[in-house]
């Protein structure tokens, strides 16, 4: 796979004769593979959200008993023809291409035994790319060195590694407007504002990651931000397009699971009120009273004693 993914780059290389050019060209075959699956995810997951009412029913209806409701689950999965997991899909592809391109992207700028000079891996000696890395210590692309990752460069040079930080911040830019156009489509009974605003950073926060990768993987997740973008326009036309739509079903199903779930909480905690209402009030302090003075206690008295016959008394004068 290391091998298929570098001969692709070098492929696209023969053709435009520029390494950023060729990733890029790269990562738009990535993403047209990968965007029949994104649909595919995207349906599963609407249709998911669609059967939220429902489901909540059967939590409620089978509230401490686990195996029941697994069972109801999976008859409700089956009835309706609906498959939970295959919004993971495109989730499940994303990791073995990201270590898959970055092997080959590592291979490609690989040193060679003095340490300094490239020595491409996966590649055909014979091939352009190969030919225009061999030996070399740079992979220059629109004047940005591809092999180098934002901290060495700013750490060699702050104000050219500026333009390396720039284009890190750039993606984690573009992949916060992604995020942000799925989240304004998506409602979840479970998850509060600040789960969601969490999944929102998220794909921010894997952007500053690539600080300490090489730029050319940049340019990779950077080409395919831009087409995600696209991407998330086509599928809100296409599942949201009209009243009727998936995605419409979905959002109305959402929030009326989201009003189930807040009046069963509401519910549950209106009881617990109701519970013992006559009951007195016990306090339960145990800090002493301001000032730090603890008031003296008073000895009870002996049973069947006066506790006046405890007091000397004076001798009457004659």
């Amino acid at each position: 796979m290391f091998e298929f993914a570098a001969r692709l780059i070098s492929t696209f290389y023969a053709w435009t004769h520029n390494y950023a050019l060729a990733i890029g060209l790269v990562a738009v075959v990535v993403m047209l593979l990968i965007t029949p699956l994104t649909l595919k995810s995207t349906k599963g997951m609407l249709e998911m959200q669609r059967l939220q009412p429902e489901m909540r029913r059967l939590q409620n209806e089978f509230k401490g008993d686990r195996q029941k409701l697994n069972e109801s689950m999976m008859l409700l999965y089956k009835d309706r023809k609906v498959n939970p997991m295959a919004s993971c899909l495109p989730l499940l592809a994303q990791m073995p291409i990201f270590i898959i391109m970055f092997r080959a992207l590592s291979g490609l700028t690989k040193r060679g035994e003095d340490g300094v000079k490239f020595l491409p891996k996966y590649l055909n000696e014979t091939s352009d790319l190969y030919q225009s890395l061999v030996g070399q210590t740079e992979m220059v692309s629109f004047g940005i060195d591809l092999a180098l990752n934002p901290i060495d460069a700013v750490n060699e040079n702050f104000a050219k590694g500026l333009i390396y930080v720039c284009l890190v911040a750039a993606l984690a830019g573009i992949y916060f407007i992604q995020q942000k156009m799925v989240a304004s489509r998506t409602v979840s009974p479970n998850m509060s504002a600040t789960q969601a605003k969490l999944m929102q950073y998220l794909p921010v926060v894997f952007a500053v990651f690539q600080l300490f990768l090489p730029t050319g993987l940049i340019v990779y997740y950077f080409v395919q931000a831009l087409i995600r973008i696209g991407q998330q326009q086509y599928i809100t036309k296409r599942f949201y397009g009209s009243d009727s739509s998936l995605g419409r079903q979905a959002q109305e199903a959402g929030e009326r699971a989201r009003e189930m779930s807040k009046n069963d909480k509401e519910l549950n905690k209106s009881k617990k009120e109701s519970k013992n209402p006559d009951a007195p009030f016990v306090s339960k302090r145990v800090t002493p009273p301001k000032g730090g003075a603890t008031p003296p206690r008073r000895s009870s008295a002996t049973p069947g004693k006066n506790r006046s016959s405890a007091i000397p008394r004076k001798p009457k004068k004659s």
